[in-house]
């Protein structure tokens, strides 16, 4: 077996040379936060973006608490986010105060689909929260035209979209806000860290507040914040990988690209397309078990783990099909996103990272045929 390990994982999180002098620099200045490691990450975030102004604060979900509060929700207020996302997208909102509605997702993208968002609009419609899941941005000019006609504020969850690009632009550049994650195993990751993205001056003035106990000056206080600030540590960690993200967005995309060959042909298995306008930053590989297939979802996931594939599910679930959201007050379903359910059964995630090799492709690929495949 590949590495001679028994595993092939889902994600490697590594430390190069540069990450540990720029994070042992940190320790020895004596300054561990609010210092210029957070403002060069913060400058190298609006390099990646495009967008004028990029908010650091201590974790992805943060970022989307922290762009929703600079809208000053009231309570009542909805937002509108996909029925398919990882559960920090809901909390978030919840967190904020507002009511969530969900629209459902397009099959082949697993983003929200705009024509299912336009019903749901509504005069207590505040914010449209679409989410560039596994990399993949939404279908941004569509959703847009929905926002803009209804005057919606527009927060982008591109947790997982560090360098996808919709049609020439690069997701973050938004007139409204986008928040990315930097976990332990996104793309670019700082352990834990995360960003708010805008070219709204006013807005990027609030945020600043809100993530430093809305302080402008030391203990001059202009509104009611919080401590969400990125230390001097995690900036360090993050910084020396934007020079590779080029690099590891090819090599990503250069084994998504093999799987699909190399799999396409399978009864059964859809493989994940990309739209022609838009540039998947490949966070995950994710492939669609169909009824057509010999075996089920979960028995191929089987399968592929005792093979050593460390293959996962995300997500099991539509984000609101727990009993903590279906009975919460402010969580409002509907009729729910039915493709948003369905999909939830039948997707798995290969391996997709930078770090695989050939011999690792070449497993993979044989592995998910044999397993496809009636003992």
């Amino acid at each position: 077996m590949p590495g001679g390990a028994g595993l092939i994982p889902i994600s490697v999180v590594t430390c190069e040379p540069e990450q540990e002098a720029l994070v042992l620099q940190v320790l020895r200045s004596g300054k561990l936060t609010q210092g210029a490691m957070v403002e060069r990450f913060e400058a190298l975030c609006c390099e990646m973006t495009g967008a004028r102004h990029a908010i650091a604060v201590n974790n992805g979900t943060t970022a989307l608490v922290v762009a929703l509060e600079a809208l000053r929700l009231r309570p009542g207020d909805e937002v509108i986010t996909s029925a398919f996302t990882f559960v920090a997208t809901l909390n978030a909102i919840l967190e904020s105060g507002a009511t969530a509605r969900f629209a459902d997702v397009d099959s082949d993208d697993f983003n929200m689909s705009p024509a299912s968002l336009a019903p749901l609009v509504n005069e207590r419609t505040r914010v449209v929260m679409p989410v560039h899941l596994y990399g993949q941005p939404a279908d941004l000019d569509a959703i847009t035209q929905i926002a803009d006609r209804h005057d919606l504020a527009m927060i982008e969850d591109a947790a997982q979209a560090h360098g996808a690009r919709y049609r020439d632009t690069p997701v973050g550049s938004t007139p409204g806000q986008a928040t990315f994650s930097f976990y332990a195993t996104k793309n670019l990751q700082s352990g834990e860290g995360g960003v708010v993205t805008t070219d709204d001056d006013a807005l990027a003035e609030r945020l600043r507040l809100l993530r430093n106990h809305g302080m402008r000056a030391r203990y001059q206080y202009e509104i009611p914040g919080h401590n969400y600030r990125l230390t001097e540590v995690a900036a360090a960690i993050a910084i020396p990988q934007f020079d590779r993200l080029a690099k590891i967005s090819s090599e990503r995309a250069s084994n998504a690209d093999y799987f699909s060959t190399h799999l396409a042909d399978l009864p059964g298995v859809v493989t994940p397309v990309t739209r022609p306008d838009r540039t998947h930053a490949w966070h995950q590989y994710t492939l669609r078990i169909t009824k057509g297939c010999a075996v089920s979802r979960d028995e191929l996931l089987l399968r592929l783990n005792e093979a050593g594939i460390g293959a996962g599910v995300y997500y099991p679930r539509a984000v609101y099909d727990y009993d903590c959201y279906r009975t919460h007050p402010r969580v409002l379903i509907g009729e729910g996103g039915a493709v948003a359910e369905r999909v939830a059964t039948e997707v798995i995630s290969l391996p997709v990272h930078q770090h695989l090799t050939e011999s690792d492709r070449e497993f993979i690929v044989t592995a998910v045929r044999k397993a496809a495949t009636p003992r």
